[in-house]
C-alpha cells in the first residue's frame, strides 16, 4: 500500500502493552507520524512514565487496565470514539503466565487460563468491539503480536506457545469473515526483543543478541504499508532482509 493510505494526522491508534517494551516504541513511532495513539498498562507507574515521555511527541491518550477486564476494553473503545475512528488497532498486552515457566506437566489449570484469558480471549474481546469503529475507515487493520513459540516446539513454552497458536488461528479466521471489508488482518512476530518480558522468561539471555523493541515496531510499520492481502503473517527478520 502507498505509504500516503497510512500512518495520516488524524487517524487513531490502539496499542495494547503501550507502556513499554514493543508496544511504548510503536507508540513513539505512530505518534511520530502524527497519528493519536491509545495505550494502556497494568502497571499506573509504568503507564504514567510512558505517558509523560510520549506525550511529548504526540497526541497519546493512557488508559490504565488490564486487557483481561472487559470494563477496560469498553474503556479503551470510549477513548478511540472520543477521537472520532480507529484505523489500526495492535494487539501487544500479554503475558507468560508465571515464570520461571512450567513444564507441560507442571503446567496448572489457573495458570493455563490466565494464559488463555490474557492472550486470547482479551485481544479476541477487543476486535469484536472494535470492528464496528473500524468499519467507518476507508483502509485498517489489526495486528496480532504473535511469537515464534506458537509455531516452533520449545520445552517449557507449551502454555504461553499455545495461546499463540490460538490466536494465529482465530486471526486467519477473522480474515477470512472480513473477505471484501475494508479491514485487514496482521499476524506479526516481532522475535526476540530485549525487554522486561523477555528477562522474566529467560533471564540469562545475552542482550547483545536480542532485538531493539524500536527496530520490531518500525518492521511492524513497514509490514502494515505492504500488506497486499486480507490476511498476511510476517516476522520482522523476514521485513528488514527484504528491504
Amino acid at each position: 500500500m502507498p505509504v500516503m493510505e497510512w500512518f495520516q494526522p488524524g487517524h487513531v491508534a490502539i496499542v495494547t502493552g503501550g507502556s513499554r517494551g514493543l508496544g511504548k516504541a510503536l507508540a513513539r513511532e505512530l505518534l511520530g507520524k502524527g497519528l493519536t495513539v491509545i495505550v494502556d498498562g497494568r502497571s499506573p507507574d509504568a503507564l504514567e512514565r510512558a505517558r509523560r515521555e510520549l506525550s511529548e511527541i504526540g497526541d497519546l491518550i493512557a488508559v490504565h487496565g488490564d486487557v483481561a477486564d472487559a470494563a477496560h476494553v469498553h474503556a479503551l473503545l470510549k477513548a478511540a470514539e472520543g477521537a472520532g475512528r480507529l484505523d489500526l488497532l495492535v494487539n501487544n498486552a500479554s503475558t507468560l503466565g508465571k515464570v520461571p515457566l512450567p513444564a507441560i506437566d507442571e503446567l496448572e489449570r489457573e495458570t493455563f487460563r490466565t494464559l488463555f484469558d490474557v492472550n486470547v480471549f482479551a485481544p479476541i474481546h477487543l476486535m469484536q468491539h472494535a470492528l464496528k469503529l473500524m468499519a467507518g475507515s476507508d483502509l485498517s487493520t489489526i495486528v496480532n503480536v504473535t511469537s515464534d513459540a506458537g509455531v516452533e516446539a520449545y520445552p517449557t513454552w507449551g502454555g504461553y506457545g499455545a495461546t499463540k497458536a490460538a490466536l494465529e488461528h482465530v486471526s486467519r479466521v477473522l480474515a477470512a469473515e472480513l473477505e471484501g471489508s475494508s479491514t485487514r488482518v496482521l499476524v506479526f512476530d516481532p522475535g526476540d526483543m530485549n525487554t522486561e518480558m523477555h528477562r522474566d522468561a529467560i533471564p540469562d539471555a545475552d542482550p547483545a543478541e536480542l532485538r531493539d523493541p524500536a527496530d520490531s515496531a518500525r518492521a511492524l510499520l513497514r509490514a502494515v504499508e505492504a500488506m497486499k492481502d486480507g490476511f498476511e503473517r510476517v516476522r520482522a527478520s523476514d521485513i528488514e532482509a527484504a528491504a
